[in-house]
């Protein structure tokens, strides 16, 4: 699991470019523009989450760690992920890191990524519901299961905790916090993060 921390607007561009432009960056944030767009380039290259993509200099793509940070296969990779899982992924992400930054004016809400959040999540929920392997649901159902007892713990339990119980990925973790357990279960989930550590999420 990666342990990259990225802004919001980094977040953001690089899901939108592995999504929709197979890494090329061609998107951002309607209020982030000229100079505020070449500091966050400069920023996601200096940290080596893209790379240059041709001669001219004004062309970028995402690199290697820039799938990497997001917790995301690697061109390449036999394994896709869900975009139902991506984009929640990138949508709970946004909201952990407003929970942990000062007050500010929050950045609006891309209405292009919503609409695809909305879009994925129907086909996922039809997909289920076409599902014949009630073996494999029992499986999920038993991890589930699992990860409620980690989180009713008095100490709680983190993302790194519940993979390493469970074998699922950072986003599929994220992904059933977001779906099974608030929507379908209806639990509510509490964090805290110490100074330095990982967050740690219980259920209130």
């Amino acid at each position: 699991m990666s342990t990259t921390q990225l802004t919001l607007a980094q977040h953001a561009i690089l899901a939108k470019a592995i999504n929709t432009s197979g890494g090329k960056i061609e998107w951002f944030p309607d209020n982030i523009k000229g100079g505020a767009r070449t500091k966050v380039l400069a920023g996601m290259f200096n940290r080596a989450l893209i790379t240059p993509d041709g001669q001219d200099g004004k062309s970028w793509r995402v690199a290697a760690e820039g799938y990497d940070a997001l917790g995301m296969p690697r061109p390449g990779s036999e394994r896709r992920i869900g975009s139902f899982e991506v984009k929640l992924d990138e949508v709970i992400a946004n909201a952990e890191a407003s929970q942990t930054t000062a007050p500010t004016v929050p950045e609006p809400l891309d209405a292009e990524l919503e609409a695809a959040v909305s879009a994925a999540e129907a086909q996922w929920t039809k997909q289920k519901a076409d599902s014949d392997k009630p073996a494999t649901r029992s499986r999920k159902n038993s991890k589930q299961a699992e990860v409620i007892r980690m989180l009713q713990r008095p100490e709680g339990a983190t993302i790194s905790q519940i993979c390493a119980a469970t074998g699922w990925q950072a986003h599929t973790v994220r992904g059933t916090f977001a779906g099974a357990f608030k929507k379908k279960l209806g639990l509510t989930l509490t964090s805290d993060k110490a100074r330095g550590g990982e967050r740690v999420y219980r259920v209130a």
